[in-house]
């Protein structure tokens, strides 16, 4: 999100900050902090190549049709942010041969890895 009090806002600038190479997902934005949103994951596959880690930040309950997005295109691993537990997408996350976490925030997780 482009809004600075959304979490994935504030992901998204901590990753960048730490020199991750990060593409949005949003169907809502053209553009979020100077980088080209796409509206759906195929798509931006599809313009820039696969990606190692799809971060999720939806409601638990909107995960599933993520997870089958992340498995056909070929990424690593399916990440649902703090609060997001979804058995169903992790399920077909596993299936497809993605690592899975859930309920952890990946700036957080980066902080205590790395400092």
């Amino acid at each position: 999100s482009s809004d600075p009090r959304r979490p994935s806002n504030g992901v998204l600038r901590d990753l960048v900050a730490r020199g991750f190479d990060c593409v949005p997902i949003n169907p809502a934005e053209g553009d979020v902090l100077g980088l080209t949103a796409f509206p759906t994951l195929t798509e931006a596959v599809s313009a820039g190549g696969p990606f190692d880690l799809v971060d999720v930040f939806r409601r638990s309950e909107f995960c599933v049709p993520h997870a089958v997005e992340a498995v056909a295109t070929g990424a690593r691993v399916l990440w649902l942010q703090l609060g997001v537990v979804n058995w169903d997408a992790a399920r077909v996350a596993h299936d497809g041969g993605l690592e899975v976490v859930m309920d952890r925030c990946t700036s957080i997780e980066l902080r205590r890895i790395s400092g």
